[in-house]
C-alpha cells in the first residue's frame, strides 16, 4: 500500500483551489427528532463524576447503520483513499496530509459549548456518543470539485443542538478547531490565516436531520487527518463548511465570521456554500465533479454531474425556498 497519493491529472494545484493570497418550531423538530423525551429523561445533564477517557483509550461504541442514511446511490471510496486524501491546512497545503499528522491527538479531549444557553456544558467525547451512535452514509464534494462517498460514525447534530438548550434568541451556531500550533505547524506561519479555524450554520440548517457530528468513519475512530477526534458533517455543503477536530460550539444572535470567508474577500466562499451545479467558482465550473471511488492512485475517477445540494434537495432545499442561488 503506497505511503503517499500521487496528484493526478485532473486535479487542481494548492494555488488555485484555495486562493492562497488571499427556526424550525423547535419544539415540534425536537419531538419529530425523538429528542424530547431523552432530555425529559435526563440525557441533557451528562455525568461528569469521573474525568474524560482519553480519546486514544475510547472503545469505540456498538453501532449500526441508519437505514434511512444507508444508500447514497453509488459506491463508498475505498477506505484508503478516503482517509488519506485529505485537506487540512492546519497541518499541509499538499493532500497527503496523513504524512504530517501521524503524531496528531486532542487527549484527553473535552467540548464546549457556550453562548446563548440555559447553561454552558463541558462535554466529553463519551458524553456526546452517549446521545445516540450510528453510522451514515453521505456523499461528500469538495469545492474543489472533487468527490468520495464516505461511511460516517457519530450522532445527529440536532441531538447536540437539543442538549445544549439553547435560547429562542439564538439564530446561528458557530464552531471553533482546536489550536495547538506545537502540533500544527502552520499555525505557526505569519500569513493571512487567521486560526483556530472557524465556521457557522443557521440554526435551522444545525437542527436538520442531515447535519451529523462524526467521530469516526469506516467502522474506525477519525484517523488524526480526517479530523479527530470529532468533526461536523454537512452533506449539502462544501466540504469546507464542515470544521475538522472541533472543541467548541457557540450559540449566537448574528451571522458568525467564517474562515474562508475572511480569508479570500473576494465572496468566493459565501456563508451558505451550498453546493450548486448552477453557481460557478470564480475560477471553474461546478456542473461536474470527479468522484473518487477504490483507485488507489486517484488517477482515475469517474465524471458524473454535480447534484444541487449534493443530492439532498429533498431534505434541505426548503431551508432556502426564496433564496437566490448565486448567494448559496
Amino acid at each position: 500500500m503506497p505511503s503517499y497519493i500521487q496528484r493526478p491529472s485532473w486535479y487542481l494545484p494548492d494555488s488555485a483551489a484555495t486562493g492562497e493570497d488571499l427556526f424550525l418550531n423547535r419544539r415540534d423538530f425536537l419531538k419529530s427528532m425523538g429528542i424530547g423525551g431523552m432530555i425529559a429523561g435526563g440525557l441533557s445533564v451528562p455525568s461528569f463524576a469521573q474525568g474524560p477517557t482519553p480519546t486514544a483509550d475510547l472503545a469505540l461504541p456498538d453501532f449500526t447503520r441508519n437505514p434511512k442514511f444507508a444508500d447514497v446511490g453509488r459506491a463508498i471510496t475505498d477506505e484508503h483513499v478516503g482517509t488519506t486524501f485529505n485537506n487540512f491546512w492546519e497541518f499541509t497545503k499538499a493532500k497527503n496530509v496523513s504524512q504530517y499528522t501521524e503524531n496528531f491527538k486532542l487527549d484527553p479531549y473535552t467540548f464546549s459549548i457556550d453562548g446563548l444557553v440555559e447553561k454552558p456544558l463541558t462535554l466529553s467525547l463519551e458524553d456526546i456518543e452517549r446521545l445516540g451512535y450510528e453510522e451514515r452514509v453521505y456523499r461528500f464534494r469538495c469545492v474543489e470539485a472533487w468527490s468520495m462517498t464516505v461511511p460516517w460514525l457519530g450522532v445527529p447534530l440536532a441531538k447536540l443542538v437539543a442538549l445544549a438548550k439553547p435560547l429562542s434568541s439564538a439564530k446561528y451556531v458557530a464552531f471553533k478547531s482546536f489550536f495547538d500550533p506545537e502540533q500544527a505547524p502552520e499555525q505557526r506561519v505569519k500569513s493571512k490565516y487567521i486560526w483556530p479555524y472557524y465556521e457557522g450554520l443557521r440554526m435551522d440548517e444545525a437542527m436538520n436531520e442531515m447535519g451529523f457530528v462524526a467521530t469516526g468513519a469506516y467502522g474506525k475512530r477519525l484517523l488524526p487527518q480526517s479530523g479527530t477526534p470529532l468533526r461536523i458533517v454537512t452533506p449539502w455543503k462544501y466540504g469546507y463548511k464542515g470544521p475538522k477536530s472541533v472543541v467548541r460550539m457557540t450559540f449566537v444572535d448574528k451571522q458568525p465570521p467564517t474562515f474562508w470567508s475572511d480569508a479570500v474577500k473576494s465572496g468566493e466562499y459565501p456563508f451558505y456554500s451550498n453546493v450548486d451545479p448552477e453557481v460557478p467558482h470564480p475560477r471553474w465550473p461546478q456542473a461536474e465533479e470527479k468522484f473518487i471511488t477504490d483507485k488507489a492512485n486517484v488517477a482515475d475517477v469517474e465524471i458524473i454531474p454535480t447534484l444541487r445540494y449534493n443530492g439532498y434537495e429533498e431534505q434541505v432545499g426548503h431551508l432556502y425556498k426564496g433564496m437566490p442561488r448565486k448567494l448559496i
